[in-house]
């Protein structure tokens, strides 16, 4: 597929740790993990705003045969010891607790959220808001705040996290009037269940949003099935955007015919068409660690989201690693793109994604594609 525009936007270097809400907090040397998985609005005044996941790591997390965990706690912020023998750290973004039956782990890093104001077309940065940085504020965020993904409904602005805990792991939702000073409602789902896309418009008087539960337990479709167990994209809808019902038909599943997309789940909040909601998710087939992780769209209806109108096995974004070879130093995984965000821009959209969990990538889509 050939775009007009498709670019890092945003990456590690261009973080400021100095004006980091961690700064000065924790005694120990931080670098910036990664600058990724951006969330994506248009503000008031026609620019567009990231809301960046911003992981910031220690630069020696382990001391003393002990490796350390960064946690949010009442307000500042302290480092957890964990012995070495009781942890598996061939991941460098977390370390596994070795025993206890089920998986447990900890991070290397704490996430928090960085506004950054770019142009209207989304190809230059034009401001960073150090001074909007959302960062851990409650015990069920004390490990961090992360991938934001936000909608507009009405002139209201809707942002839905992951808050990342020992409590759980759960989806937090902020709303706001100016998409720049949120406010924290809470906790809107509750463990694991996590990639909460809040469509751009009601259905029926509701709201609606796509969600993805997690588990290690997945029942068998029965032989000859088009469908494959595994993760999916359910669906769930709310008078207030508070409280959730989940939806009785399932949304998005994942095709037997293909391991492409074996996995899925959510990326930008669905937008209204002429032909429906189109929904851009990514499917991850499997290979190496973490995946390939591709962008995938579909076409919901628009009174029922639960009825795929129209869809495609032709991903629209495949990991670019052109894109970040001028930052390969600072790679620690790859074949992933990671897409969080779209807004219209007249003939096309601007999608915007996490690459390789490092970066922050912008492209802009013909909207010819999703009319085939």
């Amino acid at each position: 597929m050939t775009v007009a525009f498709d670019a890092i936007v945003f990456d590690p270097r261009d973080v400021d740790l100095a004006r980091s809400p961690l700064a000065g907090k924790l005694g120990a040397e931080t670098y910036v993990l990664g600058a990724f998985n951006p969330g994506m609005t248009r503000l008031p005044n026609g620019n567009l705003l990231l809301m960046v996941r911003v992981a910031e790591a220690l630069k020696q997390p382990i001391v003393d045969q002990h490796i350390h965990a960064i946690r949010w706690d009442d307000g500042g912020y302290v480092l957890d010891p964990w012995p070495l023998e009781h942890v598996d750290t061939a991941d460098p973004r977390k370390f596994m607790m070795r025993g206890g039956g089920w998986k447990v782990m900890a991070l290397t890093s704490l996430s928090w959220l960085l506004p950054v104001e770019l142009s209207a077309d989304g190809t230059s940065v034009v401001a960073v808001h150090y001074d909007r940085a959302i960062a851990p504020r409650a015990p069920y965020q004390c490990y961090g705040v992360e991938d934001a993904r936000i909608t507009r409904v009405g002139e209201r602005y809707l942002m839905t996290t992951c808050s990342v805990s020992p409590e759980r792991h759960s989806t937090t939702l902020y709303t706001s009037d100016d998409a720049l000073d949120w406010r924290l409602e809470g906790i809107v789902l509750d463990h694991q269940n996590k990639d909460m896309l809040i469509f751009e418009g009601r259905i029926g008087g509701k709201y609606f949003a796509q969600t993805r539960p997690l588990g290690d337990l997945y029942f068998a479709y029965p032989p000859g099935s088009e469908w494959r167990a595994g993760p999916s994209i359910n669906l769930a809808s709310s008078p207030d955007a508070i409280h959730w019902k989940p939806y009785d038909k399932p949304g998005i599943r994942p095709h037997a015919k293909t391991l492409a997309t074996a996995r899925m789940g959510g990326g930008a909040p669905p937008v209204l068409t002429e032909r429906g909601w189109l929904t851009l998710w990514h499917g991850v087939e499997p290979s190496g660690v973490v995946g390939i992780y591709r962008t995938y769209w579909s076409i919901l209806d628009r009174d029922d989201p639960s009825v795929v109108v129209a869809t495609s096995d032709t991903a629209v974004l495949e990991p670019a690693p052109e894109l970040t070879e001028p930052i390969k130093d600072l790679m620690y995984l790859d074949n992933v793109v990671f897409t969080t965000g779209i807004a219209d821009a007249g003939d096309h959209y601007v999608v915007a994604s996490g690459e390789a969990d490092l970066a922050c990538r912008i492209t802009h889509v013909s909207k010819a594609i999703f009319s085939a």
